[in-house]
């Protein structure tokens, strides 16, 4: 999937300064989890910070970010001093485990781009590892201690791929959480569907199920669709 050439167009110097790496799924997380009355966020894994720092550019909401890879919290810290909404968004260093167990602060919405890799080969980077595999953080874990911190009213986004979203919404829903929004990702028109959106609720709605395809039938071109989601993000488009 590309990797697209990403600036907050609100604060240009940003894009030059920062150490800001973009990947087409934190953008589509970013852009697409709904920040309507939302008060409190938390960012699950926030590498860099830019799914923080999208969602403060959408909302004037309170965001908590947090990473066990210290390097990465540093990056993010570096990328979040930069940028206009530094004063709403604290980063930590911190599992998920130790957040859940610590702090009293309950979500009205909760994202997450998790680790993904289940029992596979290894990364000769432990930061790569960290960030891609599930040995640290499980799906399960994810939405055990996502759980405990959501509100009554909260959602909690994530991105996946497709066999892990699918075993991720029959764990939620053993554990009473319902699936209210699932988009299926596309690369390109009538490619697999390579990545699945999700929103998960304590109230049960009638899930809506959507596609959204990246790029039109032009190489390199993004499909209006895409285009309209994530707009506020680049330069070009």
């Amino acid at each position: 999937m590309p990797n697209p050439y990403f600036s907050f167009k609100q604060f240009t110097v940003f894009q030059d300064r920062c150490a800001m790496k973009v990947g087409i799924d934190g953008v589509l997380l970013g852009a697409w989890a709904p920040v309507e009355n939302t008060n409190h966020i938390l960012d699950i894994g926030t590498g860099t910070g830019l799914i923080a720092l999208m969602l403060a550019q959408r909302s004037s909401s309170l965001i908590d970010a947090i990473d066990i890879d210290s390097s990465a919290v540093a990056q993010a810290a570096g990328n979040i001093k930069l940028s206009p909404w530094a004063t709403r968004i604290n980063v930590q260093e911190m599992s998920l485990q130790d957040f859940a167990a610590t702090t009293t602060q309950r979500y009205d919405l909760i994202v997450s781009n998790p680790p993904y890799f289940v029992n596979s080969l290894k990364a000769p980077s432990i930061h790569r590892t960290i960030a891609r595999h599930t040995d640290s953080l499980t799906h399960e874990e994810l939405i055990v201690n996502a759980l405990h911190l959501l509100k009554p009213t909260g959602r909690i986004c994530l991105i996946l791929p497709v066999n892990e979203a699918l075993d991720c919404e029959k764990f939620a829903l053993n554990n009473g959480l319902f699936c209210t929004s699932e988009v299926k990702v596309i690369p390109k028109p009538n490619a697999d569907v390579k990545r699945m959106l999700l929103e998960f609720s304590l109230q049960s709605y009638q899930k809506e199920i959507s596609e959204l395809v990246i790029e039109s039938n032009e190489r390199h071109r993004y499909s209006e669709e895409f285009s309209l989601l994530a707009k506020e993000f680049y330069l070009k488009l």
